[in-house]
């Protein structure tokens, strides 16, 4: 679960990621394979991956949030959407299997969520009991620990993870994972320079506006196994 003093820095970070659409699609780009027709996204926050869900064209998009200002905004948002549904979710939640059993979910998306959660692997066992059998689990969290730094204290982030470290818990929950790679190589440099030495609060809109200018080269990485990245991504499977 988020801490209470993250609430106002994942507000603003929202907010500003809007101002990076470049890097919204590019991100969405390598989920997007993965994607079935139900979907839930956790953590759904604003939606500003939640609008290019819908723009899939899918069955049903459920989307999710702890916080009810959020779960207010995404009605708004997508008032006239009428496969998106708005859900209350908080991970872990024994609840969930019975509470989501309706949706019949083929997918669950989580994108830097189980990081805020103490107990990620039951975070984890919760979106897998989400799921009908055979159905799949999409998870990004930041990477490698030796970036964490002043952007995580304020985002209330309790971890980074290698792709081993969130391939072993996600199998620890149940998963089989069919794929696990690293993300954003270049931010890296940029999470470490803005939060392990300059130490800011929060990411600066300018110079992510410059950054989102750069995507169509950086997406060049598509192409090539990364040694490390920004972000981890982890695609894993439920048994049929």
């Amino acid at each position: 679960m988020i801490i209470p003093q993250a609430d106002q820095a994942g507000a603003e970070t929202l907010e500003i990621m809007q101002a990076a659409p470049n890097y919204n699609r590019w991100q969405f780009s390598r989920i997007a394979p993965y994607l079935g027709r139900r979907v839930c996204e956790v953590g759904a926050g604003i939606g500003n991956m939640s609008s290019l869900m819908a723009e899939k064209g899918l069955e049903l998009l459920v989307l999710t949030d702890t916080n009810p200002s959020y779960r207010g905004t995404l009605q708004d948002r997508f008032a006239s959407f009428p496969e998106v549904v708005v859900d209350q979710l908080t991970l872990p939640d024994d609840s969930a299997r019975i509470r989501f059993q309706r949706y019949q979910l083929d997918t669950v998306v989580a994108l830097n969520v189980i990081e805020h959660i103490t107990d990620d692997i039951d975070a984890l066992k919760t979106m897998a009991a989400m799921l009908r059998p055979g159905g799949r689990a999409v998870v990004l969290v930041p990477a490698f620990q030796k970036l964490f730094g002043s952007l995580d204290h304020e985002l209330g982030h309790i971890r980074r993870y290698t792709r081993s470290g969130l391939s072993q818990r996600m199998s620890e929950a149940g998963f089989k994972i069919e794929r696990a790679y690293y993300f954003n190589l270049v931010g890296t440099f940029g999470w470490w320079v803005n939060a392990r030495l300059r130490k800011v609060p929060r990411i600066q809109v300018e110079q992510l506006r410059y950054f989102d200018t750069l995507v169509p080269i950086l997406r060049l990485e598509d192409r090539v196994p990364l040694p490390f990245g920004q972000s981890v991504i982890a695609i894993g499977a439920v048994g049929a």
